[in-house]
């Protein structure tokens, strides 16, 4: 007489998935909170329009230049003598540094230009001029 020997019925093994979500979500929550998001700070001014307009991804140097023709550096009003001293210092010896001029579109054009003039005798390697995307 042939005996079979009964199958054990196999356990299944169940990973619990409601904690390994609890910690997804919670490192989701993490780094939500710690991510440093760019705000751009500065003087209210009204950009002019292109259709061309690209944005820049690199670290500039950002001179402001309000409706009167102040310049600023970051919120920090800056005459015209002091603007070359503060340039220099912070362009450094890095020939190729990018120093973008935003300018209000109602600022005269001579003094939009007077500040890209000293920021080349200053040692900025590349100029731009600020522009908002026109739709």
């Amino acid at each position: 007489m042939l005996v079979h020997p009964k199958k054990k019925a196999r356990i299944k093994v169940q990973v619990p998935l409601t904690s390994l979500i609890d910690i997804v979500f919670l490192l989701l929550i993490y780094f939500l909170l710690t991510t440093n998001f760019m705000v751009e700070e500065g003087i209210k001014i009204k950009l002019p329009q292109a259709r061309a307009a690209a944005p820049q991804t690199e670290e500039v140097i950002t001179v402001y230049v309000d409706q009167q023709g102040r310049a600023f550096l970051g919120a920090e009003e800056v005459s015209v003598a002091r603007l070359f001293d503060r340039l220099k210092e912070m362009i450094g010896g890095r020939e190729n540094k990018l120093v973008v001029i935003r300018a209000d579109r109602a600022v005269i054009l001579n003094k939009a230009v007077k500040v890209m003039d000293i920021a080349k005798a200053a040692g900025a390697g590349r100029l731009c001029l600020a522009t908002e995307k026109d739709f």
